[in-house]
């Protein structure tokens, strides 16, 4: 699979302004209180978390907010945002944005299958939107999710167990308007062997359809919620729109 290039820069493209809305604003203004007089600058990754969270991507107004916010040097802040692959860059798909996990256990389960659906489907080319503009990808490091490998990471949950046929079907589900529920995609309850449970057998699976984490993402239903304001759209974007209706 290809390896993402290392030097990470701005994207060419950015909204004019960005300031949190009401709601994040207030969460902001209680992670720095949480920090020492003189500290306020360790809030700098929640902060900036929060502003791709709300926008979709990190832009560099969001990035320059921040900063201000946090009395830094603006060149700090982007040393953070550009530092760390959480944080993105560029704009990524309206929709979902998967993440498809490429170590040692997903490869040797067909993780590089999963990124040949992603290439079709999304974009040939990583973190390239997808011609409708609602999909991109790329390929991460490990996500941590071994014993159930191979999987992607969409917005802010696991899938799991997955072949190419069902993360092709994952992606029309969203593309439809519907949040596949996360999770092992194989009837597995969590990580127990594929084979069936070996101890621990008196734990009652069958009667829960959903492990923990499965079962809170069903009920907040917040797998891929953000959504951009229009004043963030990146001009690139709008730009697109425009030659399309042109067209």
């Amino acid at each position: 699979m290809e390896w993402r290039i290392m030097l990470r820069r701005l994207h060419h493209d950015q909204p004019d302004s960005f300031s949190f809305t009401k709601e994040n604003l207030t969460w902001a203004k209680n992670q720095i209180r949480k920090y020492p007089e003189g500290r306020e600058a360790s809030a700098i990754i929640p902060l900036l978390w929060r502003a791709q969270e709300q926008e979709g991507w990190l832009t560099r107004p969001a990035i320059e907010y921040v900063s201000k916010m946090l009395d830094m040097a603006f060149i700090r802040a982007l040393e953070v945002a550009s530092f760390y692959f959480m944080f993105q860059l560029q704009p990524v798909g309206e929709v979902a944005h998967v993440q498809v996990c490429g170590t040692t256990s997903c490869m040797i389960c067909g993780s590089e299958e999963l990124a040949e659906i992603c290439k079709k489907y999304i974009s040939p080319n990583q973190l390239q939107l997808s011609d409708n503009g609602k999909f991109s990808w790329e390929e991460v490091e490990c996500l941590g999710a071994c014993s159930n490998a191979p999987m992607v990471q969409i917005g802010k949950d696991y899938y799991e167990d997955l072949t190419p046929p069902k993360l092709l079907n994952i992606l029309e589900e969203f593309e439809n308007g519907r949040i596949p529920p996360p999770g092992p995609q194989n009837e597995r309850f969590a990580a127990e062997p594929a084979s069936g449970l070996t101890t621990l057998k008196e734990f009652p699976n069958e009667k829960l359809r959903n492990n923990a984490s499965v079962d809170l993402a069903v009920t907040l239903k917040d797998t891929v919620t953000w959504r951009g304001t229009s004043k963030s759209k990146s001009k690139s974007k709008s730009k697109s729109k425009s030659k399309k209706q042109e067209n």
